[in-house]
């Protein structure tokens, strides 16, 4: 790649990490990238998306360093909540965290049934639940 041409586009279209709109009213991000006309690739979503998941799962590890231990099917429900909700909003199922704390999958599954998540999200929260509770 040609180094001084890199370097003009970064200084004329500059760098954003978040969407924006652009002076035409498209939504951009990156260097650039015209999210309203081209989207993405498929490997960019590839990418993002393994991203996402690598960041849940290490999210998942603060709150419970053990995690890696937990029967398979336990683990993937809780990255898949942090995954949906992010970590502050994770954070907030406190009687779910603690009852995952001690164990207690059954409790922790009645905790995130009892949740305005569930409500929002009735099919997927109650997969994760017996997920939760079942280990499976």
């Amino acid at each position: 790649m040609n180094e001084k041409l890199r370097q003009l586009l970064l200084r004329h279209e500059g760098k954003r990490l978040m969407p924006y709109v652009d002076i035409v009213g498209k939504v951009t991000i990156g260097v650039g990238r015209n999210l309203t006309d081209n989207g993405i690739t498929d490997c960019e979503c590839e990418s993002m998306f393994l991203h996402d998941i690598d960041m849940a799962h290490s999210s998942l590890a603060i709150f419970f360093p053990d995690c890696d231990g937990w029967a398979e099917a336990r683990e993937n429900a809780l990255i898949d909540m942090m995954f949906n909700m992010g970590a502050r909003r994770f954070g907030g199922f406190k009687k779910m965290i603690a009852a995952v704390r001690i164990g207690d999958w059954a409790g922790a599954a009645r905790e995130m049934l009892d949740s305005s998540w569930a409500i929002q999200l009735p099919t997927r929260v109650s997969e994760l639940a017996k997920m939760v509770k079942t280990g499976r």
